[in-house]
């Protein structure tokens, strides 16, 4: 690697930068965030910048010459200097937050970083520190959950140029399988919800009648997502679970309670800003409560098994059940059908086409 040492310069609104070569490649720091100082010469008054910029000209230079690491933030690349295991799985994080997921899944990542990180404490990353990590969820779905955005970060981690992986011996565990009771007295229950709160109400018609899942894909609906007679929503792949495209009838008893908005105003909120992300988590708890008709393991999700199981009573073909749901396998599907006194199914006892 060859450095030269850096220069102090002084852009047109007067912020103060030094620059640098590396192989003949020019870089810029305005402050010493990336090399791990508070030097900053911009929070100066104009006539002391220059000083203070020589200053971190010199922590610049000593830091890179003594093997200190310097990032790229726009390519994440590593300009110089060996990553440590922190530092991999802070470029992981970063890579990932970049990505097309959903907001609730960065936060997630975020999170399990955090908490991965101070029980390292600085030292190498090892399967120990996964396991004290992971074992701290006593729930085999919990578990298994924070394994798999632990998995994803240490992969995205090893991706980058970490030389181990401490996840790879450490399996996931088998989880109770679990489904949200469906409903034999569906109309009462609606009817109750109804009584309750009209905007609760509608969700659950919807996720009966339209099969959409209720926390996002009912919550973010606009009036744009529906055709002109309000009989059809359409879903693009990046609004559904599957990635999918979506085009969903709208059953009467559902279109006849809707009044048509401006198209980018959400359907529940009345403007262009979509209810808060536990909206419909919260008026169910609240309901769940004071609810003399609920059972046990019936929840919101309840009502699109429920419509599931109307469908194939319906039509007897789980291809169309897939299609309605939204599901990428016929496999996801067929969890769906345990609310029916049948036989276990499989893909295999499927009809062919």
């Amino acid at each position: 690697m060859k450095l030269n040492y850096p220069k102090v310069h002084k852009d047109q609104n007067q912020k103060v930068f030094i620059s640098f070569f590396i192989n003949k490649k020019r870089y810029r720091l305005y402050n010493g965030k990336r090399i791990g100082t508070f030097t900053n010469p911009n929070s100066f008054p104009l006539v002391q910048r220059i000083d203070v910029a020589k200053l971190l000209a010199a922590e610049a230079y000593t830091y890179i010459n003594n093997g200190g690491v310097l990032l790229n933030y726009r390519s994440s690349e590593v300009i110089t200097g060996k990553l440590t295991d922190l530092d991999y799985l802070n470029l992981a994080l970063e890579v990932k937050l970049k990505g097309s997921y959903s907001k609730k899944y960065k936060n997630n990542l975020n999170s399990f970083h955090r908490k991965l990180i101070l029980i390292m404490a600085g030292d190498k990353l090892n399967s120990t520190h996964v396991n004290s990590l992971l074992n701290s969820y006593t729930s085999n779905t919990s578990y298994n959950t924070v394994r798999r955005h632990i998995s994803t970060l240490i992969n995205e981690a090893v991706n980058q140029g970490l030389e181990h992986n401490p996840l790879a011996n450490i399996k996931s565990r088998k989880a109770k399988a679990t489904l949200n009771k469906p409903f034999k007295n569906t109309a009462e229950i609606l009817n109750e919800i109804k009584g309750y709160n009209h905007n609760l109400y509608l969700c659950c018609l919807m996720t009966f009648g339209c099969l959409l899942r209720p926390h996002r894909e009912i919550r973010e609906l606009t009036w744009g997502d529906f055709s002109n007679d309000l009989g059809f929503i359409n879903l693009s792949g990046d609004r559904n679970k599957s990635g999918r495209n979506r085009i969903v009838p709208v059953p009467s008893y559902i279109k006849d309670l809707l009044t048509q908005g401006e198209s980018n105003h959400n359907i529940f909120s009345g403007n262009a800003k979509p209810l808060n992300e536990d909206y419909f988590k919260t008026l169910w708890s609240r309901f769940k409560q004071r609810s003399k008709l609920l059972e046990q393991g019936q929840t919101l999700y309840s009502f699109r098994h429920t419509g599931a199981i109307e469908i194939f009573k319906r039509t007897g073909s789980i291809t169309k059940l897939q299609k309605a749901m939204g599901h990428s396998s016929i496999n996801v599907s067929l969890t769906y059908l345990r609310g029916l006194e049948v036989a276990e199914l499989v893909e295999e006892d499927m009809p062919m086409i």
